[in-house]
Parts: structure tokens; sequence; C-alpha cells
């Protein structure tokens, strides 16, 4: 043990010390925890009187342990990605997978639950009798009535899985990271903003080039090219480049992701079928709140029949011979000429630091609580890395968490997401409060200002920086990713298994997310959020009244692209054997769902990270599921009245009480009954979306 003293990541103490953690502290730290873990759960195996405190605390401890080491290592592998950091991670994640598969298949364990569950005494919340019921759905999924060869065949796909799954994340993050084109004349940037130009040239730099500009794979990078190049030829580069990240040609042919995506589908299917299902999309569904593949595909079709005929006249709009590089760029001319703004506009008015702050007076106003700048007890992993503590309104602290702004290219993975750094729990001496990792990748502040736009204003950070000016997508996104931190940091359970969002059915997750991301266009909020970045001045009328107006621009083609990746993630779950190619499922549904079919070398499919990598596999309809319950919920407010201060304080009241408080103790359907006394309807989500429902 004494060889553990000095590592940071096994001793992590109240937070973990990122500036003290190294990678050569994985393996030793993990090691040592599962050594533990095999000790106590041999000890908690033999066990006769069950109870709560007997077993489920004990058992408990043997996963946070584990959980904590672990999921610092991954949160490290997300924001600061290295070659050594891979090679520990992958190195005891074999030995992770095997322990988890351990404790699951314990036969004693799985025993213990069964006659914990016939103990009505020991049952006593809600909350309780959730963990029981998933504990036992979840030992079945995880083969623990497997025994033998098919036992053992399933322990094989299940390391497998693990192993292509982070072969996968690291194939894209390399990927992304050895495609850049150094730009050096006027001509090749012509159109670009004046915040894109500073940030490439400070690109160009880092990369060892004084004069130029420098486009990357980064979305704060290539999403505006697309947008603003005038340069057909550059834009079409940019395109293809990015459609074919990680697919073994091109620039990516070191890296080629369509091969781990024929063994994980394959691999789910057969792991599926070992436990008497007949496809990985029925394991998906069932620990979701969907009840069936044929419900969720009743609503994309439901949703599909008003998003075609709306997308179609939406590219026609925007003119003849279109290709899918055009398509960005021509749509935001046409958006610029319709309602007479621009991004870029935008972008002065909503600095990073007046936007969060007034992110949190809109959380005080809906849900009582503070959010106060704070130092962590220990260094975070980067300089650009913020720390809060959050307060209820007698002022007693109940959460913190960590906030990394800024996209980082080389060493942070792609995306937005909000993750686990500790859970809220009652113990012993006392509670453990929740604390929430907060990740995106918007654009990062400019050493200077690119033109003579003046400096010195009160939300500039240090002497000579302006500060990171967000697009208004950057907006929604940092306001969706708190959303997903409110319901882990206000949780009011008390049991680890259940608490924040642990427990919560995944294509419920995103209801919180969604729902914050609706109030980013009401005026009180705009005036919260907006400052400009040299004047203070709040976004003027003229401008907030074109947002609005422009807000569902292209709605129908939005709404099409996620049913595409919806009904082509669920289909390749369900139905994908072999026979026919993915690129083949993908082409098929692509014929239907998208309006410019995909260019034939596209492998966009090669970066869907989500249902390769991630949790979203056979439910990435959830966002659209969840967008639903979303959209229904905000309804509530907009019925109340949205200038109303004490029916918003109230219905803020019932939904902190409900949706962010309960966690995953109640079921949400449940959970959203009680606080909307029905259930949700796509009505609300089609009005917002400026789309009507079909006859």
């Amino acid at each position: 043990m004494n060889i553990l003293s000095a590592n940071r990541l096994f001793n992590q103490g109240e937070l973990p010390d990122f500036s003290a953690i190294r990678p050569e502290h994985v393996v030793p730290a993990v090691r040592e925890a599962i050594h533990l873990g095999e000790a106590a759960l041999a000890n908690l195996e033999k066990i006769e009187s069950i109870t709560w405190n007997s077993f489920v605390l004990p058992l408990r401890d043997i996963s946070r342990r584990l959980d904590r080491i672990w999921g610092t290592a991954g949160h490290l592998m997300g924001v600061k990605n290295s070659d050594e950091l891979r090679a520990a991670y992958e190195e005891v994640q074999g030995e992770v997978v095997a322990f988890q598969l351990r404790i699951s298949q314990s036969h004693a364990i799985y025993a213990s639950w069964q006659k914990l569950g016939a103990k009505e005494q020991e049952l006593n919340t809600p909350a309780r009798k959730r963990i029981v019921a998933a504990a036992l759905r979840d030992g079945k999924l995880a083969g623990v009535a497997l025994e033998g060869e098919a036992k053992g065949r399933f322990n094989e796909i299940q390391q497998r899985l693990a192993e292509l799954a982070t072969k996968f994340s690291n194939a894209v993050l390399d990927a992304t990271k050895a495609f850049f084109i150094h730009l050096t004349k006027p001509e090749e940037v012509a159109g670009m903003p004046e915040s894109w130009l500073a940030m490439a040239a400070s690109a160009a730099k880092e990369k060892g080039h004084p004069e130029g500009w420098l486009v990357t794979l980064d979305f704060p990078s290539y999403y505006p090219f697309l947008q603003h190049a005038k340069n057909r030829a550059l834009r079409e580069k940019i395109y293809r480049a990015n459609v074919g990240r990680a697919s073994g040609s091109g620039f990516s042919a070191e890296w080629n992701n369509w091969p781990l995506i024929d063994e994980i589908l394959i691999l789910r299917r057969e792991m599926a079928q070992l436990l008497g299902y007949q496809n990985f999309a029925a394991v998906s569904l069932a620990a979701k709140m969907a009840p069936s593949a044929e419900k969720i595909r009743t609503m994309i079709e439901e949703l599909a029949r008003v998003a075609k005929p709306a997308a179609r006249a939406e590219f026609a709009a925007l003119g003849d011979d279109l290709q899918l590089w055009d398509v960005a760029y021509t749509s935001e001319r046409q958006r610029e000429k319709l309602y007479s703004f621009t991004d870029e506009e935008l972008r002065p008015y909503f600095p990073l630091p007046k936007v969060v702050q007034g992110m949190f007076a809109l959380a005080t106003k809906l849900f009582s609580i503070s959010v106060e700048p704070s130092t962590p007890s220990s260094l975070a992993w980067h300089p650009d890395v913020l720390f809060y503590d959050v307060f209820d309104a007698e002022k007693n602290k109940i959460a913190s968490f960590y906030l990394d702004p800024y996209a980082r290219s080389g060493e942070k993975r792609p995306g937005a997401w909000m993750d686990v750094c500790r859970q809220r729990e009652v113990v012993a001496s006392g509670i453990t409060l929740p604390v929430a990792y907060l990740v995106c990748n918007g654009t990062p502040p400019v050493l200077r200002p690119a033109s003579g736009l003046p400096l010195g204003s009160a939300v500039e950070g240090p002497a000579g920086e302006r500060p990171s000016l967000m697009t208004f997508t950057e907006v929604e996104t940092l306001f969706h990713e708190f959303g997903h931190g409110l319901q882990h940091m206000l949780s009011r359970v008390d049991e680890y298994e259940a608490a924040g969002i642990s427990n919560v059915e995944w294509d419920a997750v995103e209801l919180p997310s969604q729902f914050m991301e609706n109030w980013v266009y009401e005026r009180f909020v705009i005036d919260e959020i907006s400052g400009h970045y040299a004047t203070g001045e709040t976004l003027p009328d003229e401008l907030y009244n074109k947002i609005v107006a422009a807000k569902n621009f292209m709605a129908g083609s939005q709404l099409l692209r996620q049913l595409y990746f919806s009904l082509l993630d669920l289909d390749l779950y369900e139905k994908y054997d072999g026979t026919v190619s993915v690129r083949e499922i993908q082409q098929r549904i692509a014929s239907e769902y998208t309006v410019i079919p995909p260019l034939p070398e596209d492998a966009f499919l090669c970066t869907f990270s989500h249902i390769f990598a991630g949790g979203y596999a056979a439910g990435y309809y959830s966002y659209k599921w969840a967008e639903v319950l979303s959209a229904d919920a905000f309804a509530a407010f907009e019925e109340a009245g949205l200038t109303n201060e004490i029916e918003i304080a109230r219905l803020g009241k019932k939904y902190r009480d409900t949706i962010l408080s309960l966690g995953g103790s109640e079921h949400p359907m449940d959970v959203y009954r009680k606080f909307r006394g029905r259930d949700a309807t796509i009505e609300a989500l089609l009005r917002h979306s400026g789309l009507k429902k079909s006859a």
C-alpha cells in the first residue's frame, strides 16, 4: 500500500488533483482498486443476513472506489488525451471490464438482490425499490444466467467491445488532429468573419506558421469555414475531409473505423442472442423509457411526415445545382438575406463570462439556487477550466462543478458533454455533495483583436486578451450541458445508485438539457446573458427580433437530419446481420431521409461516436424522444406566462422538485406526470419548431 501513497489517482481525497495525476498512476491505482474489490466481494458473497446496510452499502463501496478511479481516468481521456495515457488506460481496460462482469455475473450477489427484493421493510423508499429492480434487470442483461461456453463467449464479447469503443474514439481524435490546411492568400479566406480569422491566425502561429490561417476539423474551425468561405473549391475540400474522417482513405488512411463498426454491430447482435434477445436494439430498449422499437418508429414516421415536405421546400428555396459543401454557405446567405443579420453581428454580444453569469441568474429565478465562482480543493486539468459552487436559498452549499469551455486541438475530443465527478450520497459522516464536469468545445479567447475593436471592458480576461465571443449555437450548447448538470447537482436522492442521472432511463436523460435550451430565446433571458464585450450593451431589440424570427429557419431540414440519424442507428442495431453492408443500409435510409443524398464516400458513421463508442447504441432516438418531453415541459411555463414571475417561480420549484430532484428514484414517466399532470404530446415540439402537423 505504501507504493500507492503518492498516487493521486488512487488517493483522490475530496476532489481529484489533476495537476498531480500522471499516466503512470493509472495501472497501479486500478489494479489496487480491483484487488481490494475482489477481497471485499468474496466476503460479501458469503453473507447470509441480507439487509440494505449489510449488502448494498458494502457493494456500493466496492463500486464507488473503482468508479472514481476509472471515471477520472476516462475523463482525462476525453479532455487531456495523450499517447501515454492511452497506453495505460488500454492496459487495464480489460481488467476493469472483467471485474465489473465478475460483480454483475455473481450468482451469490444476484441471489442477494433477489432476497432483498422480497423484504418490504428494507425497501422503504421508491429509490430503493427502483435500485433493486434495476440491479435484477441489469444482472440479466449482464449475463448472470449464462453458464459454460455461453458465459465465456459473452465475456469475451464484452471485453472486445470495450477495446473497440476506445479504438473508435482514438481514431476519431487522431484523424481530427491529423488534418489541417495552412492558408496564406487573402482570396482563400475571403468571406471569413473577423473572429474566425483571429482564431485561425492564432492556430497557425501555434503550429509554427507566423503568417496565414489554419483550418482544422475542430468544429469552431471547419463549420464556420463551410458557412462563410467564398472559395467553393476549399469548401469542398474541407467538407470531403470532414465526412471522410477515420474512414481509411485520403488523409485518414491510417485510421479506419469501418471494420470496427462491422465488428461492433456483429458482436452486439451475438451478445443479444446469447441473452435470448433477437437483436441488440431489444437489449437496449429493455432499459429504456420507450416501450418498443415499433413505438420509436411510429414517432419517427409521424415527425417525418412533417419534416420531409418542409425540408424539400427549404432546399428548393436555396437554389438549383446545390452541392453538399454549398448547403451551409448558401443557407447562411439565405438566412442573412431573409433576416438581415449575421452570426458575427451576434458574437460581440455573447462573451462567455456574461453568458455564464446570465445563465446562473436564470437558474436562480427558476430554481432558487445561486452559483458562485470558487476554487477547487485541488488543481484542474487545464488553466482554462473554471470551477463553481452551487448554493440553495438558505446559502447552504449543495453542489459544485467544473466548466471546461473551449476546444483544444489534439487532446480534447469533439462535442460537448456532462459527466460525473462526485455523486450525491448520504454517508455516515454526512452528505457527499455532487460534483459535475461540464465540457464544451467553444471558440477560445483571442490574444488580441484582429482589428481595431477596443479592449478594456469589464468582461475581458487578462490584458491583451479578448474573451471568448460565442456563437448563438455555442450559447445553446452551454445551456444544454448546464441542464444535464442541474439534474446531477440538484438531486435530493440519498442513495448513490439512483441520485442525479444514475438509473434514469437513457431516453429521458436529455429532458433537462433540452428544456434549458428553450430559455435562450426569451427576451428577459437575453437581457441577462448578453452584453457587448466592449460596451456592455445588451442585445438590441432589432437583433433580438431577428433571432426569434430566424429561430426556425431550416427547421424541417434540421428535424429530418435528426430523424435520419435516429432511424439509421435503430436499423443498424435491429437489422444488421452482416449480409447487407453498413453502407447499403445507410444509403437506403438516406434516400428517404435526406434531400441531397450523401456522397458515395460519405463516412460520417466512422465518427458517430454516440452509437459506437458512447451510450447511445440503439438509443440515438433518445434526443428526439426527450425533446418531445422538454418542449411539452417548457409549454407549461408558456401557459403560465413567461413574464409572470410568481407563476414561473412556482413552476420552477415544481420542476426542480420532480424532474431535477427525483433522479432515478422513480420511473421517468411517473416523474413527468408529477410535474405536468399528464403525458407529453408532440404538439409543443412542432409548434416550437414552426412546423404544423399534417392532417
